[in-house]
Protein backbone atom coordinates (compact mmCIF):
# COMPACT_ATOMS: atom_id res chain seq x y z
CA UNK A 1 0.00 0.00 0.00
CA UNK A 2 2.99 2.13 0.13
CA UNK A 3 3.04 3.15 -3.61
CA UNK A 4 -0.85 4.22 -3.23
CA UNK A 5 -0.46 6.03 -0.28
CA UNK A 6 1.80 8.35 -1.55
CA UNK A 7 -0.16 8.57 -4.62
CA UNK A 8 -2.81 9.80 -2.28
CA UNK A 9 -0.56 11.84 -0.71
CA UNK A 10 0.24 14.11 -3.27
CA UNK A 11 -3.45 14.19 -4.66
CA UNK A 12 -4.48 15.56 -0.51
CA UNK A 13 -1.27 18.21 -1.04
CA UNK A 14 -2.61 19.36 -4.68
CA UNK A 15 -5.24 22.33 -2.69
CA UNK A 16 -2.65 23.37 -0.36
CA UNK A 17 0.72 23.54 -3.28
CA UNK A 18 -2.33 25.98 -5.15
CA UNK A 19 -3.07 28.12 -2.22
CA UNK A 20 0.73 28.37 -1.46
CA UNK A 21 1.65 29.42 -5.16
CA UNK A 22 -0.97 32.07 -4.71
CA UNK A 23 0.62 33.18 -1.93
CA UNK A 24 4.47 32.75 -3.12
CA UNK A 25 2.80 35.11 -6.07
CA UNK A 26 1.77 38.00 -3.65
CA UNK A 27 4.87 37.56 -1.06
CA UNK A 28 7.34 37.75 -4.20
CA UNK A 29 5.30 40.61 -6.28
CA UNK A 30 6.71 44.09 -6.30
CA UNK A 31 3.30 45.21 -5.92
CA UNK A 32 3.34 44.02 -1.97
CA UNK A 33 4.32 47.03 -0.29
CA UNK A 34 5.88 44.51 2.24
CA UNK A 35 7.97 42.22 -0.08
CA UNK A 36 11.61 43.64 1.74
CA UNK A 37 10.00 43.34 5.08
CA UNK A 38 12.42 40.62 6.68
CA UNK A 39 9.31 38.87 7.74
CA UNK A 40 8.02 38.80 4.40
CA UNK A 41 11.39 37.58 2.79
CA UNK A 42 11.34 34.20 5.43
CA UNK A 43 7.76 33.40 4.52
CA UNK A 44 8.27 33.79 0.87
CA UNK A 45 11.89 31.75 0.91
CA UNK A 46 9.48 28.72 3.33
CA UNK A 47 6.67 29.27 0.51
CA UNK A 48 9.20 28.36 -2.45
CA UNK A 49 10.73 26.03 -0.04
CA UNK A 50 6.91 24.31 0.70
CA UNK A 51 6.95 24.10 -3.18
CA UNK A 52 10.18 22.31 -3.87
CA UNK A 53 9.99 20.06 -1.60
CA UNK A 54 6.10 18.63 -2.47
CA UNK A 55 5.65 18.77 -5.89
CA UNK A 56 5.96 15.92 -8.08
CA UNK A 57 9.48 15.62 -10.18
CA UNK A 58 8.88 14.19 -13.50
CA UNK A 59 11.69 13.42 -16.67
CA UNK A 60 13.74 16.14 -16.56
CA UNK A 61 14.60 17.75 -19.97
CA UNK A 62 18.22 17.58 -21.91
CA UNK A 63 18.63 20.82 -21.87
CA UNK A 64 21.55 20.53 -24.54
CA UNK A 65 21.27 22.85 -27.46
CA UNK A 66 24.86 23.41 -28.66
CA UNK A 67 28.33 22.52 -27.88
CA UNK A 68 31.63 24.45 -28.99
CA UNK A 69 34.14 22.94 -31.61
CA UNK A 70 37.41 25.27 -32.86
CA UNK A 71 35.46 27.91 -31.41
CA UNK A 72 32.22 27.74 -33.45
CA UNK A 73 28.69 27.20 -31.93
CA UNK A 74 27.40 24.26 -33.17
CA UNK A 75 23.88 23.07 -32.49
CA UNK A 76 22.52 19.82 -30.78
CA UNK A 77 19.70 18.22 -31.31
CA UNK A 78 18.84 15.06 -29.34
CA UNK A 79 16.81 12.28 -31.34
CA UNK A 80 16.01 8.97 -30.94
CA UNK A 81 17.86 6.19 -33.27
CA UNK A 82 16.47 3.44 -31.98
CA UNK A 83 13.87 2.14 -29.81
CA UNK A 84 12.33 -1.01 -27.43
CA UNK A 85 9.59 -1.33 -25.09
CA UNK A 86 12.39 -0.54 -22.03
CA UNK A 87 14.75 1.71 -23.36
CA UNK A 88 15.42 4.31 -26.49
CA UNK A 89 19.04 5.05 -27.57
CA UNK A 90 19.56 9.28 -27.84
CA UNK A 91 21.81 10.51 -30.39
CA UNK A 92 22.93 13.59 -29.93
CA UNK A 93 22.52 15.44 -33.41
CA UNK A 94 25.39 18.09 -34.32
CA UNK A 95 24.35 20.46 -37.28
CA UNK A 96 27.02 21.00 -39.85
CA UNK A 97 25.15 23.38 -42.18
CA UNK A 98 27.02 26.78 -42.14
CA UNK A 99 30.22 25.37 -40.67
CA UNK A 100 33.69 25.91 -41.58
CA UNK A 101 34.85 23.14 -43.40
CA UNK A 102 37.12 21.80 -40.62
CA UNK A 103 34.87 21.89 -38.08
CA UNK A 104 32.69 19.77 -40.70
CA UNK A 105 35.96 17.32 -40.76
CA UNK A 106 36.42 16.97 -37.01
CA UNK A 107 32.91 16.11 -36.33
CA UNK A 108 32.74 13.49 -39.29
CA UNK A 109 36.22 12.27 -37.54
CA UNK A 110 34.88 12.02 -34.24
CA UNK A 111 34.49 8.45 -32.45
CA UNK A 112 31.54 6.94 -31.76
CA UNK A 113 31.00 6.82 -27.86
CA UNK A 114 28.11 4.80 -26.15
CA UNK A 115 27.17 6.15 -22.72
CA UNK A 116 25.24 3.35 -20.81
CA UNK A 117 23.49 5.05 -18.22
CA UNK A 118 22.59 3.29 -14.49
CA UNK A 119 19.46 2.23 -14.50
CA UNK A 120 19.12 3.00 -10.53
CA UNK A 121 16.42 5.11 -9.99
CA UNK A 122 17.59 8.02 -11.89
CA UNK A 123 16.88 9.16 -15.24
CA UNK A 124 19.46 9.32 -17.82
CA UNK A 125 19.51 12.94 -17.54
CA UNK A 126 21.10 12.93 -14.48
CA UNK A 127 24.56 12.47 -17.02
CA UNK A 128 23.86 15.51 -18.70
CA UNK A 129 27.27 16.84 -17.72
CA UNK A 130 28.97 13.70 -18.99
CA UNK A 131 27.73 13.83 -22.44
CA UNK A 132 28.48 17.96 -22.24
CA UNK A 133 31.88 16.62 -21.63
CA UNK A 134 32.40 14.18 -24.44
CA UNK A 135 30.37 16.14 -27.55
CA UNK A 136 33.26 18.59 -28.64
CA UNK A 137 35.20 15.53 -29.57
CA UNK A 138 32.89 12.76 -29.84
CA UNK A 139 29.75 11.46 -31.81
CA UNK A 140 27.28 10.90 -28.49
CA UNK A 141 25.00 8.23 -27.87
CA UNK A 142 23.21 6.93 -24.66
CA UNK A 143 20.68 4.92 -23.59
CA UNK A 144 17.49 6.33 -21.88
CA UNK A 145 15.54 3.72 -19.94
CA UNK A 146 12.27 3.67 -19.45
CA UNK A 147 10.35 4.16 -16.13
CA UNK A 148 8.71 1.08 -15.16
CA UNK A 149 5.52 2.79 -14.13
CA UNK A 150 5.12 3.72 -17.37
CA UNK A 151 5.12 0.53 -19.47
CA UNK A 152 2.09 -1.48 -19.77
CA UNK A 153 1.97 -5.12 -18.38
CA UNK A 154 1.39 -6.11 -22.28
CA UNK A 155 5.15 -5.62 -22.76
CA UNK A 156 6.17 -8.53 -20.64
CA UNK A 157 9.03 -8.63 -17.86
CA UNK A 158 12.36 -6.84 -17.92
CA UNK A 159 15.12 -8.46 -15.95
CA UNK A 160 19.08 -8.39 -16.03
CA UNK A 161 19.40 -11.21 -19.11
CA UNK A 162 17.43 -8.76 -20.90
CA UNK A 163 19.02 -5.74 -19.93
CA UNK A 164 22.52 -7.36 -21.36
CA UNK A 165 20.31 -8.31 -24.74
CA UNK A 166 19.54 -4.61 -25.05
CA UNK A 167 22.80 -2.99 -24.45
CA UNK A 168 24.62 -6.01 -27.61
CA UNK A 169 21.62 -4.44 -29.38
CA UNK A 170 22.23 -1.04 -29.00
CA UNK A 171 25.97 -1.48 -29.51
CA UNK A 172 25.27 -3.79 -32.95
CA UNK A 173 23.19 -0.59 -34.28
CA UNK A 174 26.11 1.60 -33.72
CA UNK A 175 28.06 -0.96 -35.70
CA UNK A 176 31.85 -0.93 -35.98
CA UNK A 177 34.50 1.54 -33.55
CA UNK A 178 31.99 2.01 -30.60
CA UNK A 179 33.36 3.03 -27.29
CA UNK A 180 31.09 2.31 -24.54
CA UNK A 181 31.21 4.61 -21.25
CA UNK A 182 29.06 2.44 -18.44
CA UNK A 183 28.34 4.70 -15.20
CA UNK A 184 28.00 2.65 -12.15
CA UNK A 185 25.19 0.30 -12.21
CA UNK A 186 25.98 -1.04 -15.46
CA UNK A 187 29.62 -2.16 -15.23
CA UNK A 188 28.78 -6.14 -14.73
CA UNK A 189 25.86 -6.03 -17.84
CA UNK A 190 27.80 -4.12 -20.01
CA UNK A 191 30.96 -6.35 -18.86
CA UNK A 192 29.07 -9.27 -19.70
CA UNK A 193 27.61 -8.15 -23.30
CA UNK A 194 31.06 -7.10 -24.51
CA UNK A 195 32.52 -10.42 -23.10
CA UNK A 196 29.87 -12.76 -24.84
CA UNK A 197 30.55 -10.15 -27.99
CA UNK A 198 34.10 -11.02 -27.75
CA UNK A 199 33.48 -14.63 -27.25
CA UNK A 200 30.97 -14.91 -30.35
CA UNK A 201 33.65 -13.21 -32.73
CA UNK A 202 31.22 -10.19 -33.51
CA UNK A 203 32.35 -7.73 -35.92
CA UNK A 204 30.89 -4.51 -33.83
CA UNK A 205 32.72 -5.45 -30.76
CA UNK A 206 33.96 -2.31 -28.79
CA UNK A 207 37.51 -0.71 -29.13
CA UNK A 208 37.02 0.61 -25.71
CA UNK A 209 34.94 0.15 -22.97
CA UNK A 210 35.57 2.69 -20.10
CA UNK A 211 34.13 1.47 -16.22
CA UNK A 212 33.06 4.61 -14.05
CA UNK A 213 32.20 3.98 -10.51
CA UNK A 214 31.08 0.67 -11.07
CA UNK A 215 30.21 -2.43 -9.21
CA UNK A 216 32.14 -5.14 -10.71
CA UNK A 217 33.20 -6.80 -7.55
CA UNK A 218 31.47 -5.55 -4.89
CA UNK A 219 33.28 -7.25 -2.23
CA UNK A 220 36.43 -4.65 -2.43
CA UNK A 221 36.18 -1.84 -0.27
CA UNK A 222 32.39 -2.23 0.70
CA UNK A 223 30.65 0.85 1.43
CA UNK A 224 27.35 1.67 3.38
CA UNK A 225 25.60 0.47 0.53
CA UNK A 226 27.48 -2.91 -0.17
CA UNK A 227 26.93 -3.64 3.81
CA UNK A 228 23.20 -3.07 3.58
CA UNK A 229 22.94 -5.21 0.64
CA UNK A 230 24.87 -8.19 2.03
CA UNK A 231 23.28 -7.75 6.16
CA UNK A 232 19.78 -8.22 4.86
CA UNK A 233 19.03 -11.83 3.27
CA UNK A 234 17.83 -11.70 -0.06
CA UNK A 235 13.85 -12.49 0.93
CA UNK A 236 13.81 -9.23 2.96
CA UNK A 237 13.95 -7.36 -0.31
CA UNK A 238 11.45 -9.02 -2.03
CA UNK A 239 9.46 -8.78 1.18
CA UNK A 240 9.79 -5.07 2.10
CA UNK A 241 11.33 -3.19 -1.43
CA UNK A 242 8.99 -4.19 -4.12
CA UNK A 243 5.64 -2.53 -4.54
CA UNK A 244 2.17 -2.62 -7.15
CA UNK A 245 2.48 0.86 -9.64
CA UNK A 246 -0.88 2.17 -9.02
CA UNK A 247 -3.74 2.28 -11.34
CA UNK A 248 -3.29 5.88 -12.22
CA UNK A 249 -0.39 5.12 -14.55
CA UNK A 250 0.23 3.18 -17.61
CA UNK A 251 2.04 0.02 -15.72
CA UNK A 252 -0.80 -0.15 -13.60
CA UNK A 253 -0.43 -3.57 -11.33
CA UNK A 254 2.89 -4.42 -12.64
CA UNK A 255 5.74 -5.19 -9.44
CA UNK A 256 8.76 -2.79 -9.18
CA UNK A 257 10.99 -1.12 -6.34
CA UNK A 258 9.83 2.48 -6.88
CA UNK A 259 12.30 5.49 -7.55
CA UNK A 260 10.92 7.29 -4.31
CA UNK A 261 12.18 4.20 -2.05
CA UNK A 262 15.93 4.52 -3.74
CA UNK A 263 15.69 8.04 -3.76
CA UNK A 264 14.88 7.72 -0.03
CA UNK A 265 18.03 5.66 0.74
CA UNK A 266 20.42 7.88 -1.05
CA UNK A 267 19.54 10.71 1.02
CA UNK A 268 19.84 8.73 4.23
CA UNK A 269 23.44 8.26 3.24
CA UNK A 270 24.30 11.30 3.46
CA UNK A 271 21.01 13.30 5.10
CA UNK A 272 23.28 15.81 6.80
CA UNK A 273 24.59 16.71 3.76
CA UNK A 274 20.98 17.26 1.92
CA UNK A 275 19.68 19.33 5.40
CA UNK A 276 22.40 21.85 4.91
CA UNK A 277 22.25 22.29 1.47
CA UNK A 278 18.20 22.79 1.93
CA UNK A 279 19.08 25.53 5.02
CA UNK A 280 21.48 26.89 2.97
CA UNK A 281 18.82 27.12 0.13
CA UNK A 282 16.20 28.94 2.45
CA UNK A 283 19.00 31.65 3.23
CA UNK A 284 20.00 32.34 -0.63
CA UNK A 285 16.21 33.08 -1.09
CA UNK A 286 15.96 35.37 1.98
CA UNK A 287 19.19 37.33 0.93
CA UNK A 288 18.13 36.92 -2.75
CA UNK A 289 21.11 35.25 -3.72
CA UNK A 290 19.68 34.45 -7.57
CA UNK A 291 22.50 32.54 -8.69
CA UNK A 292 22.90 29.97 -5.79
CA UNK A 293 19.22 29.34 -5.35
CA UNK A 294 19.36 28.29 -9.13
CA UNK A 295 22.31 26.01 -8.69
CA UNK A 296 20.65 24.51 -5.82
CA UNK A 297 17.07 24.01 -7.75
CA UNK A 298 19.03 22.60 -11.39
CA UNK A 299 20.82 19.74 -8.75
CA UNK A 300 17.80 18.90 -7.14
CA UNK A 301 15.13 19.12 -9.65
CA UNK A 302 17.92 16.42 -11.42
CA UNK A 303 18.37 14.58 -8.27
CA UNK A 304 14.69 14.21 -7.19
CA UNK A 305 13.46 12.93 -10.29
CA UNK A 306 13.14 9.11 -10.38
CA UNK A 307 12.14 6.25 -12.08
CA UNK A 308 11.20 2.50 -11.10
CA UNK A 309 12.60 -0.62 -11.64
CA UNK A 310 11.15 -4.16 -12.08
CA UNK A 311 10.99 -6.32 -9.46
CA UNK A 312 12.87 -9.38 -11.34
CA UNK A 313 15.62 -6.61 -12.75
CA UNK A 314 16.14 -4.95 -9.29
CA UNK A 315 15.94 -8.57 -7.29
CA UNK A 316 18.64 -10.29 -9.84
CA UNK A 317 21.04 -6.97 -9.83
CA UNK A 318 20.57 -7.20 -5.57
CA UNK A 319 21.29 -11.27 -5.61
CA UNK A 320 24.23 -11.54 -8.60
CA UNK A 321 26.33 -8.38 -7.83
CA UNK A 322 26.02 -6.76 -4.51
CA UNK A 323 25.07 -10.64 -2.83
CA UNK A 324 26.75 -13.36 -4.53
CA UNK A 325 29.23 -11.28 -6.50
CA UNK A 326 28.31 -13.83 -9.40
CA UNK A 327 30.98 -11.51 -12.19
CA UNK A 328 33.56 -11.70 -9.83
CA UNK A 329 33.32 -15.84 -8.98
CA UNK A 330 33.52 -16.46 -12.25
CA UNK A 331 30.06 -17.87 -12.04
CA UNK A 332 27.84 -15.45 -13.75
CA UNK A 333 25.16 -16.63 -16.42
CA UNK A 334 22.99 -15.31 -19.17
CA UNK A 335 20.33 -17.16 -20.48
CA UNK A 336 22.19 -20.44 -19.40
CA UNK A 337 25.50 -19.02 -21.24
CA UNK A 338 28.51 -18.14 -18.68
CA UNK A 339 29.80 -15.10 -18.99
CA UNK A 340 33.61 -15.18 -19.92
CA UNK A 341 35.40 -11.49 -19.60
CA UNK A 342 38.82 -13.19 -20.53
CA UNK A 343 37.28 -13.51 -24.20
CA UNK A 344 37.93 -10.06 -24.06
CA UNK A 345 41.18 -9.59 -26.36
CA UNK A 346 40.19 -6.53 -28.76
CA UNK A 347 38.80 -3.72 -26.50
CA UNK A 348 40.60 -1.62 -24.54
CA UNK A 349 40.12 -1.43 -21.07
CA UNK A 350 39.74 2.00 -18.92
CA UNK A 351 38.49 1.78 -15.21
CA UNK A 352 38.09 5.33 -13.14
CA UNK A 353 37.33 5.33 -9.35
CA UNK A 354 36.72 8.42 -7.07
CA UNK A 355 38.79 8.64 -3.70
CA UNK A 356 36.20 9.33 -1.80
CA UNK A 357 32.98 7.27 -3.65
CA UNK A 358 30.70 6.52 -0.94
CA UNK A 359 28.46 4.37 -3.28
CA UNK A 360 30.91 2.33 -4.84
CA UNK A 361 34.27 1.93 -2.99
CA UNK A 362 38.18 1.93 -4.48
CA UNK A 363 38.48 -1.50 -5.91
CA UNK A 364 35.27 -2.65 -7.14
CA UNK A 365 35.43 -1.23 -10.59
CA UNK A 366 39.24 -1.90 -10.99
CA UNK A 367 38.39 -5.51 -10.35
CA UNK A 368 37.86 -5.34 -13.77
CA UNK A 369 41.09 -5.82 -15.10
CA UNK A 370 41.43 -8.75 -12.63
CA UNK A 371 39.07 -10.85 -14.51
CA UNK A 372 39.98 -9.61 -18.06
CA UNK A 373 43.04 -11.49 -18.34
CA UNK A 374 43.12 -10.89 -22.02
CA UNK A 375 43.21 -7.52 -22.45
CA UNK A 376 47.18 -6.95 -23.58
CA UNK A 377 48.63 -4.59 -20.09
CA UNK A 378 49.21 -1.48 -22.83
CA UNK A 379 45.52 -1.73 -23.76
CA UNK A 380 44.43 -1.54 -19.83
CA UNK A 381 44.68 1.71 -17.67
CA UNK A 382 43.52 2.48 -14.14
CA UNK A 383 42.94 5.62 -12.82
CA UNK A 384 42.03 7.42 -8.95
CA UNK A 385 40.39 10.72 -8.87
CA UNK A 386 41.87 12.30 -5.59
CA UNK A 387 39.12 14.29 -3.82
CA UNK A 388 35.68 13.25 -5.94
CA UNK A 389 33.14 11.37 -4.88
CA UNK A 390 30.38 8.86 -6.55
CA UNK A 391 28.98 12.03 -8.32
CA UNK A 392 31.85 13.72 -8.90
CA UNK A 393 33.54 10.58 -11.12
CA UNK A 394 31.13 11.68 -13.94
CA UNK A 395 30.01 15.15 -13.45
CA UNK A 396 31.78 18.07 -11.87
CA UNK A 397 34.70 20.92 -12.24
CA UNK A 398 37.26 17.87 -11.35
CA UNK A 399 35.36 15.54 -13.86
CA UNK A 400 36.06 18.06 -16.80
CA UNK A 401 39.45 19.26 -15.72
CA UNK A 402 41.02 15.61 -14.73
CA UNK A 403 39.06 12.48 -15.86
CA UNK A 404 37.41 13.37 -18.71
CA UNK A 405 40.75 14.08 -20.68
CA UNK A 406 41.97 11.15 -19.89
CA UNK A 407 39.07 9.40 -21.13
CA UNK A 408 39.25 11.17 -24.37
CA UNK A 409 43.17 10.97 -24.65
CA UNK A 410 42.64 7.34 -24.00
CA UNK A 411 39.88 6.63 -26.76
CA UNK A 412 42.20 8.50 -29.53
CA UNK A 413 45.17 5.83 -28.52
CA UNK A 414 42.54 2.77 -29.31
CA UNK A 415 39.82 3.71 -31.35
CA UNK A 416 40.08 2.66 -34.86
Amino acid sequence: MLYSMLEWQRAALMPLRAANAVNSYWLESPLNPFAENEIVKNMAAAARLFDDITKNYSEPEWRIDNCTIDNQDVAITPETVWRGDWCRLVHFKKNVADQPKTVVDYINKSPKVLIVAPLSGHFATLLRGTVQGFLPDHDVYITDWADAKNVPLSCGRFDLDDYIDYVRNMINHLGKGVNVLAVCQPGPPVLAAIAMMSEDGDENVPDTMCFVGSPIDARKSPTIANQLAEDRPFTWFKSNMIYSVPMNYPGAMRRVYPGFVQLISFMSLNQDRHLDAHKKYFDDLVKGDGESTARHREFYDEYLSVLDLTEEFYLQTVEKVFQEHHLALGKFYHRGRLVRPEKITHTALLTIEGELDDISGIGQTQAAHDLCTGIPAHKQKDHIQKGVGHYGVFNGKKFNKYIYPIQRDFIREHSK
